[in-house]
């Protein structure tokens, strides 16, 4: 497994890395912390040696002899620092190398991975974003901070995404190796989960879809150092590191957030299961059974893919997704119809339903996906962050003459 650095910087979430470095060591990682001397007044130095099996120290004069704020970093394969203050982020930035931290932050040639917490007045202060962008252009992956409740009574952005959010994005990157972010500085949108149509206040037509792929399309773009807005449909899993969260429930919900989030997006990726289908008339009050049958007419719904692919700006990539039962020959060709007929560059063709080797719920998935230009490419079954990242790898080159 890999050789990990864990830094923690001296904010209240530090206490949140604990978590985060269990699930690194789980994992089989080998982590070396490295908190600054703020961050051992929150978590003291034998947590985090009791959690990683390895010393721990602040400053560059402990085992002076073994050369450790340079040798730290020369064999690290991953830097996470989480969290990451604004003091953090502004010494990372302009080199500063005055503790441990810092200094392998400068030795460390492999990708690093930043995670903000602090105040949402420190977060949008134009130093801090200054920062940011520094760290971003010289290829770190600085993820947005979450929203929500913050030191004190406070709340807004600035609360340090769930640890183990944090460590499904530290894979992906220690996956990825020294494969530099191909997605920086572009502006992904990403739909997931399935619609819900009401037939009255208790009861709605719906579907399957867990929205486990959606998210993994947008924890991958930002492993890849992308810009994501995430619009998650009926979707109860924890919102991916450093994703723009937008829920919605129907489909006309989906389709308007969607249409607005895509205006001025590199590629959009919907993901979602939009039901096709919805009660022609609501019920202000819950149907009550009596005993006779009831008859349900059913409308279509708005085609969310079609729309985006009619107003889709030059430039833009646009991956639509085709669910089938069926197989072969007769799934193939209601992929590329489905292709045409939305005009989206790509279209990922999955098996869904009894003994496919995905769908639903699972955590594996395979696929075929079609271009428009005319080639197929074979996805055979693997993680679904894996196979987001394999269609990921097709969306990289159409971008190519789109500026970013």
């Amino acid at each position: 497994m890999a050789q990990v650095v864990l830094g923690v910087a001296g904010g209240i979430a530090a206490y949140k890395a604990c978590e985060l470095l269990r699930l690194l060591t789980e994992a089989g990682h080998r982590v070396r912390v490295l908190p600054t001397a703020a961050a051992l007044r929150f978590v003291g130095a034998p947590t985090w040696e009791a959690l990683s099996g390895q010393p721990v120290a602040s400053d560059v004069w402990s085992d002076a002899h073994l050369v450790p704020h340079v040798r730290i970093g020369q064999q690290a394969e991953l830097v996470v620092v989480a969290p990451a203050t604004a003091d953090l982020l502004a010494r990372a930035a302009t080199g500063a190398a005055d503790d441990l931290l810092t200094n392998t932050l400068l030795t460390a040639r492999c990708p690093a991975l930043y995670a903000p917490a602090m105040h949402t007045e420190m977060w949008e202060h134009p130093a801090t974003a200054a920062n940011v962008a520094t760290l971003r252009e010289r290829g770190a992956v600085v993820v947005d901070p979450a929203v929500g409740r913050l030191a004190g009574p406070d709340s807004g952005r600035g609360r340090l995404p769930e640890p183990v959010e944090l460590f499904r994005l530290a894979s992906r990157l220690l996956a990825r190796g020294a494969a530099v972010p191909d997605l920086a500085g572009r502006r992904m949108v990403v739909t997931a989960g399935g619609t819900r149509e009401p037939l009255d206040p208790v009861r709605f037509l719906g579907n399957r879809s867990s929205g486990k792929q959606g998210y993994a399309f947008a924890r991958t773009a930002v492993a890849r150092g992308a810009a994501v807005t995430l619009v998650a449909a009926n979707v109860d899993r924890p919102d991916p590191a450093g994703v723009a969260m937008v829920r919605v429930e129907t489909t006309a919900q989906l389709y308007d957030a969607t249409l607005a989030a895509a205006a001025g997006a590199d590629a959009v990726v919907m993901a979602a299961a939009p039901c096709d289908f919805r009660p022609e008339r609501y019920a202000p009050h819950k149907l009550k059974k009596d005993g006779a049958g009831l008859t349900v007419r059913l409308v279509p719904t708005v085609d969310v893919a079609a729309a985006l692919g009619e107003r889709k700006p030059a430039g833009q990539v646009l991956v639509a997704f085709a669910a089938e039962t069926v197989t072969g020959a007769a799934a193939e060709a209601n992929a590329r119809a489905k292709l045409a007929g939305k005009r989206a560059d790509l279209i990922v063709l999955n098996q869904v339903g009894t003994g496919a080797p995905g769908g639903f719920g699972t955590d594996t998935n395979a696929a075929t996906v079609f271009a428009a230009a005319g080639d197929a490419h074979a996805i055979p079954p693997r993680s679904k962050d894996e196979l987001a990242d394999a269609v990921w790898d097709l969306v990289v080159p159409l971008l190519s003459g789109r500026p970013v």
